[in-house]
């Protein structure tokens, strides 16, 4: 196994457990394979931005699709976690998106995870799509700490853009997630 990691240059997948006590996995370093080893040029660390070009999709597309490989041959269960770390009003801004792509963008990304699922699940490798909500600013140096009444009122831009309690979470469930988090 640590050969086939190495043949896809890929970083060390993390495991996880999700209810049922089932072992999935998630993928590892989206940026940084998109950047140091396919030699994307991502402004602001933004690998949504891949969203704007059918190379770029094509790209993200590849990415994913060796982790759901990866899964289905170990027989467990993969974490499909958007590429929309950047993907907010906040980064929108500074990466010259309109309200109109930023959400464009974000549904894209969960339209992509609902296609990499459909093509690479399977009874034995089941797998959950996670739509990432990044911070607004810099998260490894916040310059605000959000109340979880804050946080969850924060994200309504990406709730209407298809990561949407009812679709992928119940609201009370998304409120728990916050108020964890917060």
């Amino acid at each position: 196994m640590d050969d086939l990691r190495a043949s896809l240059r890929i970083a060390v997948p993390r495991w996880v457990t999700l209810s049922g006590g089932a072992l999935f996995m998630t993928d590892g370093g989206i940026e940084t394979t998109l950047i140091f080893h396919e030699g994307f040029e991502l402004p602001e660390f933004a690998a949504v931005d891949l969203l704007r070009s059918e190379e770029g999709t094509e790209a993200l597309r590849s990415y994913y699709a060796r982790y759901a490989e990866l899964a289905g041959d170990l027989g467990i269960g993969f974490v499909l976690e958007s590429p929309t770390w950047r993907a907010s009003p906040a980064w929108a801004a500074r990466l010259g998106y309109s309200a109109r792509e930023l959400d464009r963008l974000n549904r894209t990304a969960i339209a992509l995870l609902e296609e990499i699922r459909d093509r690479y699940e399977r009874p034995r490798s089941p797998f959950v799509i996670s739509g990432c909500v990044g911070p607004q600013g810099d998260g490894y140096a916040p310059e605000e700490v959000l109340s979880a009444d804050a946080a969850e009122s924060a994200p309504a831009w990406t709730l209407s853009g298809g990561v949407s309690p009812g679709r992928f979470v119940s609201r009370d469930q998304f409120r728990v997630m916050v108020a964890r988090v917060g």
